[in-house]
């Protein structure tokens, strides 16, 4: 390699928050932490209840703070013996933002699902941290808002989710007045193949079986329904400063390539690895620098093909709704985003239909007046709001559909 292409910065250790340890995410994330020992270092870590894998991942690493939501939980860890002597803990909302705050952290990985992540995600800002970031909802939910603190105090934010980071990867180096639009990529979730007659009849279990990603149960679910496309394509705009017009989605069955960037002379940029979160992963910790994969990369000694269509929106109205959001702007993505949450929680237990899902969003879009929220409270009241109205549109009955 010549001397002009090789990477001679020594390597520096970072130190990482990871709040999420216990789910898909944070799973990987260990991967990766495992892998580069010299690189990444584990100091805190954090989950919803789960403490017994958290002293599984706090022995294996020794790390020393351990958070858990949950306070029963939290009592139960304390308790135990499988936690070295001395470790701290911390509990509840305010026990993740100690963690995201701790002072020999470099790096906090926000991997919490949906918007328990705002506030911890916004102390680490403010404790002017690197943010690696995996929660989308809460760009949807207050975006603008992240977004202006991060600016104000210098943060930089690195995308976890695949197709973010594959954007990151093509627009980095690249005026942003150059790019024409980003395509994020969607598999088309478990039921892309199947009629659109026999979606009446789906259940639970069928939405849990994608055909690419092993991902937890509710972006499984929006992953069938494209809302986690519509979900990426707000928070896209927002993380790249693009107009709605800009971001699209195609369908591309093999999830191998994650973005295409298109340049306004008509060059288009792609990001393509196979589909483990590993990658994305790992490039936000180590940024800037580059180290082998925990996993292999793609093959190009065997067959392989890249397909690509347009999105129906008949068949995935939820991508529809998404577009319409971004369109109106104010606190119509943060609605969305909480009427989806609450109606794929009524789908997973079972108490509406996986078509009603779409159609519990729109009504509540339909019901809660538009805003542009003023403030963090202003958000968080809609954010409630949409819940309530949500959560009464759903009965126990038979969907007929």
């Amino acid at each position: 390699m010549s001397a002009l292409l090789a990477d001679q910065s020594p390597i520096s250790r970072k130190r990482v928050v990871l709040l999420g340890a216990t789910g898909s995410i944070g799973e990987n994330a260990l991967r990766v932490i495992a892998a580069h020992p010299d690189r990444l270092e584990l100091v805190g870590i954090a989950a919803q209840q789960n403490w017994e894998k958290l002293a599984a991942i706090a022995k294996l690493h020794r790390v020393p703070h351990v958070g858990l939501f949950t306070e029963t939980a939290c009592a139960a860890a304390k308790a135990s013996s499988r936690f070295a002597p001395g470790t701290s803990f911390h509990v509840g909302m305010e026990g993740l933002v100690e963690l995201a705050r701790l002072p020999e952290a470099d790096i906090v990985l926000v991997a919490v699902v949906g918007t328990t992540a705002l506030e911890p995600t916004l102390a680490a800002i403010n404790a002017r941290k690197t943010i690696a970031l995996a929660s989308k909802e809460i760009l949807v939910l207050a975006g603008k808002f992240v977004m202006a603190a991060a600016k104000a105090n210098g943060v930089r934010l690195l995308p976890v989710d695949s197709e973010h980071n594959a954007v990151f990867q093509c627009i980095e180096g690249h005026p942003t007045a150059g790019v024409r639009r980003i395509m994020l990529t969607a598999s088309g979730g478990a039921f892309r193949d199947w009629p659109v007659e026999k979606l009446r009849d789906v259940t639970p279990a069928d939405a849990l079986k994608h055909p690419n990603w092993a991902m937890g149960p509710k972006i499984t679910v929006d992953s069938a329904t494209l809302a986690n496309k519509g979900l990426e394509l707000i928070e896209a705009q927002c993380l790249f400063d693009l107009k709605p017009e800009q971001c699209h989605a195609v369908l591309h069955p093999q999830s191998i390539v994650h973005c295409l960037v298109e340049y306004r002379d008509g060059a288009m940029l792609a990001q393509l690895c196979p589909p483990s979160m590993t990658f994305a992963i790992q490039h936000a910790m180590l940024y800037p620098a580059r180290a082998p994969g925990v996993d292999a990369p793609l093959d190009f000694t065997r067959l392989l093909s890249l397909d690509f269509k347009p999105v129906d929106t008949h068949r995935y109205p939820m991508l529809r709704l998404a577009q319409e959001t971004m369109r109106v702007g104010g606190s119509a993505p943060a609605v969305y985003n909480a009427a989806n949450e609450i109606a794929v929680g009524a789908f997973l237990a079972g108490r509406v239909a996986f078509l009603e899902i779409p159609q519990i969003v729109e009504q509540t879009i339909a019901t809660i007046a538009n805003t542009e929220p003023a403030c963090l409270s202003d958000i968080l009241a809609v954010d409630a709001e949409a819940r309530r109205i949500a959560q009464s549109k759903i009965t126990k009955q038979k969907s007929i559909l």
